[in-house]
Formats: structure tokens, sequence, C-alpha cells
């Protein structure tokens, strides 16, 4: 029904998007945001197919994960129940109501979202769809909630409320994502930022390294799963980057290069920038790419371990010994052999849609789909036993 709706009323959703997507443009909010807060007609109908996808996918709540009849003779289970109420605080990403909602409706749990005042219009008119396509189905509209109010002050007030919300999870800047941690009494789920890599070592053919490269960096920007640092083994450094820098020219990539790697590239096609220390540590989210050279495998895992954010990370070897030791190295959610790093996406894992990517290592970990968005409890069946 969500779908139905949100194709039926898809005018009234492109208009209020439109209206966001004015107020963004006269406020300078940068293209990447932009990009992500635009909806057309095209990625209102992805949107609404992924919501047909998460329907069709198998609902975990009330599984047995593992059981057993103990010596006692009790029959003892875990099984998998919602977690109760998620609270999602987002930015200006319109798409993370619907797979938020979907995801959260399909295992049982009831959410409040509070977008950002970027997507204000949007967020109502995608919410009073969702709300409508509920009590059509005879289920209160209130299992999906919304702050529309962009009254930062509500959001600490949100952080406090654990008699009433189960779990936070935070998609948006490094900002936000410390607002949490710090000041939320509700367990938070953390990630989403992404200050990506790839290493090219020696020995890989540069023309399917350079088509890896270029699908990571461009296909869509503004995502958490871009490729922001390529670090290249010295040993092909001064053949590699000439090759590097035509195909990024093509795209309409800046590159921003250290020392050692802006000798290489300066004068080629691609325009090519000092690259700023503080670079490494954060997402570009635009057409704009650091390249490091590394004097090989290890030190491409000791770049990764530095400035890495536990996201996603990948290495485009011929070597099957270097690309074990760079996936049993690597300590990120999603480790790549071979692939562009754009993969870490609920969608292309499987999982229907996402409600986050988190980069923590306890409950969930990587894209998180139905089952991060359930706990579990111990079940035991006796036939009137009791503790001897």
């Amino acid at each position: 029904m969500i779908a139905e709706k949100l194709e039926s009323e898809s005018d009234a959703i492109l208009a209020a998007n439109a209206q966001d997507m004015s107020a963004a443009k006269a406020a300078g909010i940068s293209d990447a945001i932009q990009d992500r807060l635009l909806l057309t007609p095209a990625r209102l109908a992805a949107i609404a197919n992924d919501v047909r996808r998460v329907c069709q996918l198998a609902d975990p709540v009330g599984n047995i994960i593992d059981g057993s009849t103990l010596d006692s003779g009790l029959n003892l289970q875990r099984r998998r129940v919602p977690l109760g109420v998620i609270g999602v605080i987002y930015e200006a990403r319109p798409n993370v109501t619907i797979d938020v909602a979907t995801l959260c409706l399909k295992t049982g749990n009831a959410t409040i979202l509070r977008g950002g005042k970027e997507t204000v219009h949007t967020n109502q008119a995608m919410v009073t769809v969702i709300q409508q396509a509920l009590e059509l189905c005879g289920l209160p509209a209130a299992a999906v909630q919304s702050i529309d109010d962009p009254d930062r002050a509500l959001v600490a007030e949100l952080l406090k409320l654990d008699r009433y919300v189960d779990m936070i999870i935070p998609r948006g800047g490094a900002g936000l994502h410390q607002l949490c941690r710090e000041r939320s009494t509700i367990p938070v789920i953390t990630g989403g930022i992404g200050v990506c890599h790839t290493f090219v070592d020696r020995g890989m053919e540069f023309a399917s390294a350079l088509t890896i490269i270029e699908n990571a960096k461009t296909q869509r920007p503004s995502t958490c799963n871009t490729l922001e640092t390529l670090l290249v083994d010295r040993a092909i450094a001064a053949l590699f980057l000439p090759e590097l820098s035509e195909r990024m020219a093509g795209a309409g990539v800046t590159l921003h290069a250290t020392p050692e790697a802006f000798s290489l590239l300066q004068g080629l096609p691609a325009a090519v920038v000092p690259l700023e220390i503080g670079n490494l540590d954060d997402e570009w989210l635009s057409l704009d790419l650091n390249v490091v050279i590394v004097e090989g495998l290890d030190d491409a895992i000791s770049h990764i371990r530095t400035h890495g954010t536990g996201h996603s990370d990948a290495i485009l070897t011929r070597s099957i010994a270097n690309a074990e030791r760079f996936v049993h190295s690597v300590d990120s959610a999603a480790v790549y052999v071979n692939a562009s790093t754009r993969f870490t996406d609920g969608g292309e894992f499987g999982l229907g849609a996402e409600v986050a990517v988190s980069t923590q290592k306890l409950h969930a970990r990587g894209p998180m789909g139905l089952e991060a968005l359930t706990t579990y409890k111990w079940i035991g069946y006796g036939d009137d036993l009791i503790r001897r």
C-alpha cells in the first residue's frame, strides 16, 4: 500500500521536494547535499520499488535462532522479536523516510523520524502518505511519526526519552554522530560516515583498476560509500598516475595529491591541487579524490587504519596472498577485492533497503536491514519443571 500511495501521490511529493530544493539553492547549500535532497520521478519510482522488495523479504520476527533441550528437560529457544521504538535522526535524505518506515513496519517496530530542515516539506509529504497507507490497512497511523519542527532543542529532548525509545540511529555528518554519542541516554548505532579507500596493488591491470575507480568515485559522489582516497603502490605510480589523470579528467574529477603524487600529476589532463592533510579524515561527497602514493600493501593498510572510518575499503590486485592479507587486516564493515566500494548498500546486499550503514561492531555492522532491527528473547518450555 505504501508503494502504491507513493506512486499515486507522486505529484504532491515532487512538488514538496521542489520547495525544499528551491530553499536549498537559495541558502547556498552544497551540490553534494542538494543531490542527496533531490527527488526525480525516476528516484521516487525506485523508492517505491524498494518498498515492494522489502515486502517480498521474509519477516525475521518470530524466527527461532537456535535452541536445545537441556538436561533438566527445559526446551530453550532464542526467538527474534522487535526492538520497540526506533528514533532516526537524518539530514537531507528523503529516501531515508521511506526506507526506515518500511523496514520498521516489516519488523513490528514503531519509529520516530526527525529529518533535517532542508527536507522538511518532502518529509511531511512522505509521512502523510505512509500514515494514510497505514490507516487504509487498519493500522495505527502513529506507528510512524515525525518531528517536523526544525528546532534542534527537540533533538536533545528525543535523545533523553529512554523510557519510550529503544534505539537511536543518526544518519548525517560527524557532528550529528558526536552529539548523539555524547548526549543520548538511549543506545546509539553510529555509522554512515565513509572515508572509503581503494588500494591499487602492483601487478593490477590499469584498465580494470581505472574502471572500478571511476565507478567508485563518480557513480553518485554524494553517498557515504563513495571512494574518497586512492592509494597507489609506489612501484607502479609513475606509469599508473598519468592514466588515472586522463580517466579522471574525462569524469570531471579534481585530484588532491600528496607531494610525490603531485609531481607526477602536474601538467596532466586532470585538475590537480596539493593535498591538505585534513582532507584525509573527511568525506568529499563530491567529484574530488585524494591520491596518495604508498610503499606497498603494509603501508596501505597502515594508512587505512589511521584515516579510515571503518565503512568500506577495497584492494585491486591479482595477488591472492595480498588480497587475503588485506581482507584480514582491514577492520571495516565491508572489505572488497577487485570491486567498487559503491556496493555497500542494503539494496545491493539483498536486504531490500537499509536503515543505516553501521560502522560499529556490536549488534549490527554494515548495511542494517530487517534482522538488524530485531533483538531476541529466551523462551523456555517445561513440563511442570522446577529447578533442583
